[in-house]
């Protein structure tokens, strides 16, 4: 394969390092506006094999804010059209794209599918969100968890943070409270604004779930998606 693409990182990072990325497996959980992002900036960065997880199809919902979506791909498995994309991005990349809900049975069978280096945690859904952390913290898998980007329109206030410093964020107040339920208190870093939430929110209801949704504009869920890719890769390259 012609590598002229990596070239510019090349130029960034030392070899040994590179082979660090090369050698690298990371589980992104979610393909919403966050995990689509961070996902494509691992693949664009180097890191050899992808396993991306999400159940959803391309809703026209989607169209402000998500890597994958556009008007001629609706109703087409975000998972199918990241793992096309993603291979044309780098020939190289070993990836497996699971169409699955990661709840009970089916998150445990994610977390023993591959030995990962690396977790990034894009998932919307309460419940789904802390059994990943839980389960991930159990196999001493290292985790960033993105919060809330909905209600959020100024990128100079996003943070990367341990859990037990982040505030004035819904998603991360409701985590860290049921985060204390099982004695854990810290240990787990997020990615998360502390900007006052704007906009009005409304309650959808989907198949598997309940959702209260948010305005989102376009940029910030892939910017929380390069800040999670940016702690996927410092800390697999230990800077």
């Amino acid at each position: 394969m012609n590598k002229k693409w990596y070239s510019r990182t090349e130029q960034l990072i030392d070899p040994d390092n590179i082979k660090k990325l090369e050698n690298s497996h990371v589980l992104v959980a979610g393909l919403g506006g966050v995990g689509a992002y961070a996902a494509e900036q691992l693949c664009r960065a180097g890191i050899g094999q992808l396993t991306i997880v999400d159940s959803d199809k391309i809703d026209i919902t989607n169209i402000n804010r998500q890597l994958p979506a556009l008007h001629s791909l609706i109703g087409r498995p975000k998972t199918e059209i990241l793992t096309q994309r993603f291979r044309d991005i780098n020939p190289n990349i070993k990836i497996a794209g699971l169409q699955t809900f990661l709840k009970d049975e089916a998150l445990i069978k994610v977390l023993n599918y591959s030995k990962y280096d690396y977790i990034i945690d894009a998932i919307d859904t309460l419940s789904p969100k802390i059994h990943l952390i839980l389960n991930a913290k159990k196999m001493n898998y290292r985790i960033v968890s993105s919060m809330g980007a909905g209600g959020k329109m100024d990128p100079g206030q996003i943070k990367i943070a341990d859990i037990s410093k982040s505030f004035n964020c819904g998603l991360a107040r409701a985590l860290r409270k049921r985060l204390h339920r099982y004695g854990i208190y810290k240990g787990i870093k997020v990615v998360f604004s502390p900007e006052e939430r704007k906009g009005v929110s409304k309650q959808i209801k989907s198949a598997e779930n309940r959702n209260t949704v948010v305005g989102t504009i376009s940029y910030m869920p892939a910017i929380f998606g390069c800040f999670c890719a940016f702690a996927a890769v410092n800390d697999i390259l230990n800077y």
